[in-house]
């Protein structure tokens, strides 16, 4: 994916433009594995491994690429420590910390809703 950069236009922060550098980051960061990540960052800083214990079925390379974008988009950090072998962190930034908010939000509905969308879903018939 080829990242834009955010020109003055407010053009650039609509996600209803298909060329905006907001639908972007949307795209990035709306995706369960993203959520997921983010939500387990969001109490305290991580190893790898630790990540991956955290986030039950992800595989080492969607959390490799997941962790890669959630630092091209400034919203977590990695710090490697200079050990052998060397230990590798992840905690989330500033702005990874607010998204974490909307993040439990959307947990919080899932939770509150789970039973009537497994209700509908079991009488749906397409």
């Amino acid at each position: 994916m080829v990242t834009k950069q955010l020109s003055d236009s407010s053009d650039e922060a609509d996600l209803r433009r298909a060329d905006s550098l907001a639908r972007e980051i949307f795209s990035d960061v709306a995706n369960k594995w993203a959520l997921l990540i983010i939500e387990a960052l969001g109490q305290r800083t991580l190893r790898f491994s630790e990540l991956r214990d955290e986030v039950e079925g992800i595989s080492h390379k969607m959390l490799t690429q997941n962790l890669r974008m959630l630092e091209r988009n400034g919203l977590a950090e990695r710090k490697v420590h200079p050990t052998v072998p060397p230990r590798v962190e992840y905690t989330l930034t500033e702005p990874g910390q607010a998204l974490r908010a909307t993040v439990d939000l959307i947990c919080d509905w899932t939770h509150q809703y789970f039973g009537r969308i497994e209700a509908a879903r079991r009488g749906f018939h397409a």
